[in-house]
């Protein structure tokens, strides 16, 4: 078991459910409008569901290039089409406004949702600028809006970006679970896609024995064994969408495979 949301599920996958870019963002489609963002998100989380994934995150990753403070138009848009997805779904949900942990954490509260996945923590040198989340800014809001309930993902070493704290991943992520009481611990790749280090994976989960650790980018079917055996859980986007590309639509036949190559590790 990871979180209680998941019952006895163990070894979890957590499938993205991609929303087309929101207004304001560059690449969104005013004429679809919203409309469209809903049906295309609706369509990705019926293919998703018919595959058997765990649980679904709702994140803005067309929103290129991204923003560390989200705009009032982003999180309304986002927040009408994740209300409007609800009762599609038969599975727990999450969401992700990239990369802003407070949006994320206002988005997810407003909605129901049972987690949150951001860089919560640490300092980065990326392609937006010098990152500096705001980890004490999303837990306390998560406070006063009562959703201690709503477990924060957080993922310590992010896409697109480099670390400026020397530390190592392992004491890094430690850091994170004693001073900014993360729920879990994520470890990506270098980019969306990419395949996290599996050594970083390994002494993350040694250093962290008391929270779920989660491979956050790069699982794949041909990986999933060798990762499942170090984590406790994965996130998928790219891997589930036709011919393997991240901005495609989810086809329904690659997350069956996938599922059930899952289902034989469990």
């Amino acid at each position: 078991m990871v979180f209680d949301f998941f019952g006895d599920k163990t070894k979890v996958v957590i499938a993205m459910a991609h929303i087309g870019a929101l207004p304001g963002a560059p690449l969104y489609d005013a004429d679809g409008g919203v409309a469209k963002l809903i049906e295309g998100v609706i369509a990705d989380i019926d293919n998703l569901q018919a595959g058997g994934v765990d649980a679904i995150m709702f994140g803005n990753e067309n929103d290129r290039p991204y923003v560390f403070t989200a705009p009032p138009e982003g999180v309304a848009a986002m927040t009408a089409v994740v209300e409007a997805a609800k009762p599609h779904l038969k599975v727990p949900f999450g969401v992700n406004y990239l990369w802003d942990p407070v949006a994320s954490v206002a988005i997810g509260a407003a909605t129901g949702a049972s987690f949150v996945r951001e860089i919560f923590t640490g300092v980065f040198a990326s392609d937006m600028g010098l990152w500096r989340p705001d980890a004490a800014g999303a837990l306390r809001l998560r406070r006063r809006l009562g959703r201690d309930d709503m477990k924060l993902l957080f993922n310590i070493n992010a896409e697109f970006a480099h670390s400026l704290d020397e530390r190592p991943i392992a004491l890094r992520a430690k850091s994170a679970v004693f001073s900014s009481l993360a729920d879990a611990i994520l470890v990506s790749g270098p980019l969306t896609g990419e395949p996290v280090d599996r050594s970083n994976l390994t002494s993350v989960r040694e250093a962290v024995p008391s929270v779920p650790v989660l491979a956050n980018t790069g699982v794949t079917v041909d990986n999933v064994r060798e990762i499942l055996a170090i984590a406790d859980g994965v996130v998928i986007g790219t891997h589930f969408k036709v011919d393997g590309q991240t901005w495609n639509p989810v086809e329904a036949k690659r997350v069956k495979r996938f599922m059930d190559a899952v289902a034989k590790l469990r």
